[in-house]
């Protein structure tokens, strides 16, 4: 049944994919007005959905799920950013594919689906990934796209995401709530975040050359190791530790966290892509080509979690 709702959830983000390659096909747009709504899904719309996720009652429950998602979470990176290092040096990829592989389509992805699927109770937990990536995005994926300039701490620290990470997580253990219309206004922000992500992905989708991306070897490779080889891992360690066994309802926030790592390439690495001068292109055909898998990787995957 969750399979199924699964499959059901990711084709309609899917189908608004296409409604953004229409709008460019049609004339309307061009692809490269999908730069403006990078800019409002990094810097407004993702700060919405980090701050909204944690507006939820600080119960000890809560609290134990949250730690065991946060610390499985760090463990995953850890393990993703050693592999990433890896495949780099033995098969010679760029910053747009290791990024690629390493980060999944948390933000954009997991919370719609885990609404959608698994109920808005739970999304809770999807914050505790979304917030190690991005930790991860904003620090160790920006370097891999601006590997000229130099690094600046200050930059990643004050970055309005890692500041949306440190202001929601203060309001959770305070117990502070936003006011009702505030908090109406950042979950109805947040919720776009789907559909404005798979706008992009569309409209960049409008200007590629299908024949020469589906030629290119590189892709199905960075694919395989994004849709198979990344959960794959994480299933294998999940199912060697158990460490839900000990927290109520444990396996099913860790289904939560899971989830976020079978998720297709993220949307960011195309943003990335876009702001910082390289094969926005690429990254998008990564992106909507591992979309496409999902539909039957991801279905998948949480079957053989199941079992």
């Amino acid at each position: 049944m969750v399979s199924f709702l699964l499959m059901r959830k990711i084709f309609q983000l899917f189908l608004i994919l296409l409604l953004g390659f229409g709008i460019v096909r049609a004339g309307v747009l061009r692809a490269s007005d999908s730069v403006i709504l990078s800019r409002l899904s990094l810097y407004l719309i993702s700060p919405c959905v980090i701050i909204n996720a944690f507006q939820v009652e600080f119960t000890a429950g809560v609290r134990q799920g949250l730690v065991l998602a946060l610390v499985v979470s760090a463990a995953i990176y850890v393990l993703f950013l050693v592999l990433g290092a890896v495949l780099r040096r033995g098969l010679h990829m760029d910053a747009v594919e290791e990024a690629s592989v390493i980060y999944p389509n948390a933000a954009n992805l997991i919370i719609p689906l885990v609404s959608g699927v698994l109920g808005p109770e739970w999304v809770i937990y999807t914050s505790a990934f979304i917030s190690v990536q991005l930790c991860c995005l904003w620090s160790h994926g920006r370097r891999l796209f601006t590997a000229d300039e130099p690094f600046e701490l200050k930059k990643v620290v004050l970055n309005v995401n890692m500041l949306s990470i440190a202001a929601g997580a203060l309001l959770l253990v305070l117990g502070v709530r936003l006011p009702a219309v505030l908090r109406e206004t950042v979950t109805a922000v947040g919720d776009m975040i789907g559909p404005v992500s798979m706008l992009i992905t569309g409209m960049l989708a409008a200007q590629m050359h299908p024949r020469r991306i589906l030629a290119n070897r590189r892709i199905w490779l960075v694919l395989s190791l994004r849709m198979l080889l990344c959960p794959a891992l994480v299933l294998i360690l999940l199912r060697i530790f158990q460490p839900g066994a000990r927290v109520p309802d444990g396996n099913t926030v860790l289904l939560v966290t899971f989830l976020a790592t079978a998720t297709p390439a993220a949307n960011t690495v195309t943003q990335f892509a876009q702001l910082y001068g390289h094969d926005a292109e690429y990254a998008g055909a990564i992106n909507i080509l591992s979309t496409l898998l999902c539909l039957a990787t991801m279905p998948l995957f949480v079957w053989l979690y199941g079992l």
